[in-house]
């Protein structure tokens, strides 16, 4: 089992980039929602689960506004959008959550398609300009999410904060 914490893209943009997805990266798409990664499982198992749960549910922690540039191909038919504003909020955050100030570097970004699926027949960046603006939104829920096997994610918990 996988286990990572994701901010999923909330509404009212999470419907334009979820039609964007699921053009460019079906595959993607049904297995996870828009999401920016907060912390990989790796990072998640030097910390017991229960002190992570206590850190969350605790809600000291703030909302994170991000901001994304317009979407862009990486690593042949990937295609992403890189943060370009909020990036401390967004470490501090995986401080609070990971309970030291020495993380490694991890740049918040949305996969809209991930190379290591296939190619998508809608794949291509111009199939995304729709986002060609970036996007602006503010994550308030961090969820834990687990995925099976090839199955699709699923939350196991979602935290507010308070």
């Amino acid at each position: 089992m996988r286990t990572q914490l994701s901010l999923f893209v909330p509404p009212p943009h999470d419907v334009l980039v979820e039609s964007v997805r699921a053009v460019v990266d079906p595959v993607q798409h049904a297995l996870i929602p828009a999401h920016v990664t907060l912390c990989r499982e790796d990072e998640l198992a030097a910390v017991p689960p229960e002190v992570l749960r206590a850190r969350l549910l605790a809600g000291a922690w703030q909302p994170v506004e991000l901001q994304f540039a317009a979407p862009e191909a990486f690593s042949g038919h990937g295609i992403l959008m890189r943060c370009i504003g909020g990036e401390r909020a967004f470490d501090e955050l995986r401080e609070h959550v990971l309970g030291t100030r020495s993380i490694r570097r991890h740049e918040p970004h949305l996969t809209l398609a991930h190379p290591r699926n296939p190619k998508a027949a809608g794949n291509s960046p111009s199939r995304a300009k729709a986002l060609a603006r970036g996007l602006i939104a503010t994550f308030a829920i961090v969820r834990w999410i687990e995925q099976v096997d090839t199955q699709p994610w699923r939350v196991a918990a979602e935290f507010h904060p308070r």
